[in-house]
């Protein structure tokens, strides 16, 4: 029995680990047909969503599936062997690094506190994407994959696409883990439709003119799914609007034509770290509030139902008066 349990448990792992892989293998996939430099850096890279959102929610046992799917990403690219495995050793440490950093400051997966946002924008993204970016720009420039001249371009593409990923992707993943199908009355629906198809209006609008300040139109349909349905709707919508913005400076349409690679990074990364941090910030800022509120309701009720416990109670009087013990049975004198 115990070895049948031993077996249940080390395949249950093993699945686990293989199917990170898999995700990690198909997000990277998707993050590469917006490539931006040699075919490999990208300024949205999934994976690393995928890899900090696994390890938050599965534990540090899954790295080796984050390892595997890095590989089999990177083996593809080159550019040559030994340079894949270091570059595949950079990206699984650094969300191994978020990980423990997170864990470290008590990080909560609900992301219901101003902490966990913060903490999650400074050292699981900001902070710990150092690390695949040093690591894998520095490769390839020894690898001669690159000019030592492109080494700072390459690693701000790399360094803030990975956390672009861990900002945008992880949070979305996160709320998908503990979704359940709301029972919201009709209003509520009418206006979670709104709410979607306003912001991928004011995205298809933005996007497709060349007045680049019209892609902070976005950030009022933010703070509404923010304030409406926390990071329920903010992640989503944050989600949406990085997307599509990312495939429109890829196509150099909309705010990004006429721009040369610099440019477009700078408005690009500018504009998603924007609504990453709105979405983020204020999502946990709301859900602050709101679970301070209900504990003050909580408290009030507590107060009221003690002190109603603490008031005199009228007194009671019985006529004619109960008889002592000493006078029963006596006859008056």
């Amino acid at each position: 029995m115990v070895r049948n349990e031993d077996m249940r448990r080390y395949g249950s792992a093993a699945l686990q680990i293989l199917a990170v892989a898999a995700v990690y293998y198909g997000a990277a996939k998707l993050g590469l047909l917006q490539q931006v430099v040699r075919g490999q850096v990208t300024p949205l890279w999934p994976p690393t969503g995928v890899a900090v959102a696994g390890l938050l929610l599965l534990g540090l046992r899954i790295w080796p599936g984050i390892a595997l799917g890095a590989f089999l990403v990177n083996v593809s690219l080159g550019p040559s062997l030994p340079a894949v495995l270091i570059i595949t050793a950079g990206n699984t440490l650094a969300p191994v690094c978020a990980y423990l950093l997170l864990r470290r400051v008590g990080f909560h997966n609900a992301l219901d506190r101003l902490r966990d946002a913060l903490a999650l924008i400074f050292l699981g993204a900001l902070g710990a994407m150092l690390i695949s970016s040093t690591v894998g720009s520095g490769v390839l420039v020894l690898a001669g994959a690159l000019q030592p001249s492109d080494f700072w371009p390459t690693w701000s593409v790399w360094w803030t696409g990975d956390a672009m990923g861990v900002l945008v992707v992880a949070p979305f993943l996160l709320v998908v883990r503990t979704a359940r199908w709301p029972r919201a009355p009709l209003s509520r629906w009418a206006e979670a439709t709104a709410l979607l198809t306003g912001t991928l209006a004011v995205m298809y609008l933005a996007t497709n003119t060349g007045i680049s300040s019209l892609l902070f139109l976005a950030f009022p349909f933010l703070i509404w799914a923010a304030f409406r349905f926390q990071l329920a709707g903010a992640a989503p919508c944050a989600l949406g609007v990085s997307t599509l913005a990312i495939l429109a400076a890829a196509r150099q349409i909309g705010p990004f034509a006429h721009q040369d690679l610099f440019a477009i990074m700078v408005t690009l990364q500018a504009f998603n770290g924007a609504a990453a941090f709105t979405a983020l910030l204020l999502s946990a800022v709301i859900i602050e509030r709101n679970r301070t509120q209900e504990e003050i309701r909580r408290v009030v009720v507590q107060l009221s139902e003690m002190v109603a416990q603490m008031e005199p109670r009228p007194a009671t009087y019985r006529w004619p008066p109960p008889e002592n013990d000493e006078g029963r049975g006596a006859s008056p004198g």
